[in-house]
């Protein structure tokens, strides 16, 4: 597996992306251009299809949503546990100060450089891609969905 760092960090999940996703759209559209308006009856089956196909077409989606806010909640726990471990000290009053996505992007620092990364992102308001700008000592994540 390839070491990871900042410019190489973003993932994507060919069967999602690249399959799924695309093909629940091209069925949408496929839907849409094939609605017809000519009588009532024919009009009432295009807005069923339509229906079912956009309903088919937010559930890869809602899926990904699904795993997306557990994956955050989990790096959260993981944060909380890693600062404690560093410092010995709750990482409630950091994280009040913190944005989600900083503390995602800080998941990424070393242990070494993590606690003065912390700092220097609550005082300068670094934006979750400046953390990873910063990270020098990569600490990659090869399981994130």
């Amino acid at each position: 597996m390839k070491n990871q760092r900042y410019e190489n960090h973003t993932r994507y999940f060919a069967f999602h992306h690249f399959v799924i996703t695309p093909l629940t759209l091209l069925f949408l559209g496929w839907t849409v251009g094939k609605m017809d308006f000519s009588s009532r009856e024919v009009a009432l089956e295009g807005a069923y299809l339509f229906i079912g196909a956009f309903v088919l077409f937010l559930l890869p989606l809602l899926a990904r949503l699904y795993a997306l806010k557990l994956q955050n909640r989990i790096i959260l726990n993981e944060m909380r546990n890693r600062y404690y471990h560093l410092t010995g000290k709750s990482f409630d009053e950091k994280e009040r100060q913190l944005k989600l996505g900083q503390i995602i992007g800080l998941r990424f620092a070393s242990d070494e450089e993590l606690p003065n990364l912390i700092d220097r992102a609550i005082a300068d308001k670094l934006t979750s891609k400046e953390i990873k700008q910063q990270v020098k000592n990569w600490r990659g994540d090869y399981i994130r969905v």
